[in-house]
């Protein structure tokens, strides 16, 4: 690599630190909102963030790549790509529930190397880096210690974005476990990162949803891959399966297979 991963994950903490800057008092005002052609909500201040975001990036970085939520993408075959989601949750923004925030990636070469998961409200910050570990407000954490299905806790952001077979193969695998929880979004993979969580699960994805989940994730111990276990990238499906150990990961590609 031709660049300090160290020095990149400090340009991009400054980068969540312009965006919860933003975020934070947007969150206890007044959130209106308009719709996407895809039917999505997009307020303001998603828009507002990541404009601020591509020019810091721009500015510190030209000759790198960036891909964002809102205004698309310039540069996706250079190096390095930056991969921005102003508000990961837009909908629970919206609504008020404090389970959004801002997703910050990078991949080299199409493979997400660095990543940051911010969120506002509870003003904890997730970070990871290939090669580093993975740190909530600065302090290094570790995924808990699950090898079986029937003791791990599951979460997945949203059952109506499963197509049926999808929700076929969830399904098995949730009858597999032990508790579930629905709608977490981004957190719910900071929560594998940290130990509040074994498994999360997702579909209809894009890779601004889940480029800053990897590091995060495999820095802390964890495992995160597509729902076949082929290692994410910038060019990758929909489909994002996170668990926090190796044993627990085989046992969760299995069941959706079954």
């Amino acid at each position: 690599m031709t660049h300090d991963l160290t020095a990149l994950l400090g340009f991009a903490g400054r980068l969540a630190d312009t965006a919860r800057a933003i975020l934070a008092p947007a969150a206890k005002a007044a959130r209106s909102y308009t719709l996407k052609s895809d039917m999505s909500p997009v307020t303001e201040t998603d828009e507002r963030i990541e404009r601020h975001l591509r020019a810091m990036i721009s500015a510190a970085y030209p000759e790198h790549g960036i891909l964002g939520e809102e205004f698309g993408n310039v540069g996706l075959d250079r190096e390095w790509v930056w991969v921005i989601d102003p508000i990961d949750g837009t909908k629970a923004f919206v609504a008020g529930f404090a389970v959004f925030g801002t997703l910050i990636g990078l991949a080299h070469r199409g493979a997400p190397v660095l990543g940051i998961i911010d969120n506002p409200v509870t003003g904890e910050r997730w970070a990871g880096a290939t090669g580093l570990p993975s740190t909530r407000n600065g302090r290094p954490i570790r995924s808990r210690d699950c090898s079986g299905l029937t003791g791990a806790f599951i979460s997945n952001g949203n059952p109506e974005a499963l197509d049926s077979d999808e929700m076929d193969r969830f399904s098995n695998l949730r009858s597999r476990v032990g508790g579930c929880v629905y709608g977490g979004s981004a957190m719910s993979y900071a929560r594998i990162a940290d130990g509040g969580l074994d498994i999360a699960l997702d579909a209809g994805l894009d890779p601004f949803d889940y480029c800053a989940l990897v590091p995060v994730v495999q820095g802390a111990g964890g495992v995160i891959t597509d729902w076949e276990g082929a290692p994410l990238t910038i060019s990758s499906g929909h489909r994002c399966l996170a668990t926090a150990t190796p044993d627990l990961h085989r046992a969760a590609i299995a069941a959706l297979a079954a």
